[in-house]
């Protein structure tokens, strides 16, 4: 009896669930669910590693915006695109944490600083290391995206008290190079793995809607599932269209529904990840951002504006949180 009870303890898909040896058949069995048979299975996982009614919230600053180098297609701050931004200079570090102890005063716990660099410099970096170090004073968590990183930088950042590094693999290796050509995917991992080497937490995800199929994003979840150690952090976005950029024409062929179950199988892939609505998410309604938290998105960001795009005021955040019962933490 000992022996069938083991067995059967060993088949329960529950009890060895954190895994990085994920197969793309897997994956797309996963998304291949019925509906309600993959929120039933998603929010189970969410249930026994979260509190399903706490919710991380963070806020994101652009310190620096307009000329990048990099050619991504959906960004409006591309230097090749005439999207009709105002490009701003490296911000001045005071005008940064004044912008952080407001995130603070209206519920964020972590502050991202974004900025439109294909790499920082040297020189830059030690601006945004005592940024850094600001935020940190404040009593937030802090986050930064500054595009590829070198390895002597992101030990740097680590020295001055970050907390996470953020750079999205944006889409699947076999898509990706339709999104991006002037850099390849290899470039992001590389900066993957200096963020970890350096002891940072990883935010990382990508976006969907570019007019990927579903075995893309099938694959994107996969190579982050299957990193050594999953992100901590795993941002879903979803195109906004940008005037002037080439995905500009977004023809809205991305179902709700679709967005909804790779909330799903993100969460199942890396259950104790926190899976973030990012970008986007001001195009949902809010029965659809619902949906989501019980898929098992469990972080957002706070703010008018995500580095260029539209966010969600705080105000409007908490109306829909208190009505469903979610906590910030």
């Amino acid at each position: 009896m000992q022996a069938c009870l083991a067995t059967k303890k060993e088949s329960n898909p529950l009890e060895n669930d954190i895994r990085n040896d994920w197969t793309l058949e897997e994956v797309n069995e996963l998304f291949a669910l019925p509906f309600n048979d993959l929120l039933f299975k998603a929010h189970t996982l969410y249930r026994k590693y979260f509190n399903p009614n706490e919710i991380q919230a963070s806020t994101i600053l652009n310190v620096k915006t307009g000329s990048c180098p990099e050619n991504c297609s959906y960004c409006g701050q591309s230097a090749h695109f005439n999207t009709g931004l105002k490009k701003e200079p490296l911000w001045e570090v005071d005008d940064v944490l004044e912008k952080a102890r407001y995130a603070k005063e209206t519920g964020a716990s972590r502050f991202c600083i974004g900025a439109a660099w294909r790499g920082p410099t040297d020189k830059d970096l030690d601006k945004v290391v005592e940024m850094v170090k600001g935020v940190k004073e404040i009593g937030l968590e802090a986050c930064v995206t500054l595009g590829l990183l070198k390895g002597h930088q992101a030990q740097k950042l680590k020295e001055a008290g970050l907390d996470f590094y953020n750079h999205n693999i944006d889409t699947s290796p076999g898509f990706y190079s339709k999104i991006i050509t002037t850099r390849n995917f290899d470039d992001r991992m590389e900066t993957i793995g200096h963020v970890r080497n350096a002891g940072l937490k990883v935010c990382c995800g990508g976006i969907i809607g570019l007019g990927e199929a579903e075995d893309d994003r099938a694959n994107m979840l996969l190579v982050l599932a299957n990193m050594s150690t999953h992100p901590e952090s795993v941002p879903i976005n979803r195109l906004v269209p940008i005037e002037g950029t080439p995905l500009e024409h977004d023809n809205d062929s991305l179902h709700p529904i679709d967005f909804v179950k790779t909330i799903a199988v993100a969460r199942i892939l890396m259950p104790k990840s926190r899976v973030r609505l990012t970008g986007g998410r001001h195009m949902f309604s809010e029965e659809m951002q619902a949906l989501c938290f019980f898929a098992g998105a469990n972080s957002i960001h706070y703010g008018e504006k995500l580095l260029i795009t539209p966010g969600i005021t705080p105000e409007k955040d908490n109306a829909l949180l208190a009505r469903l019962g979610i906590v910030t933490m």
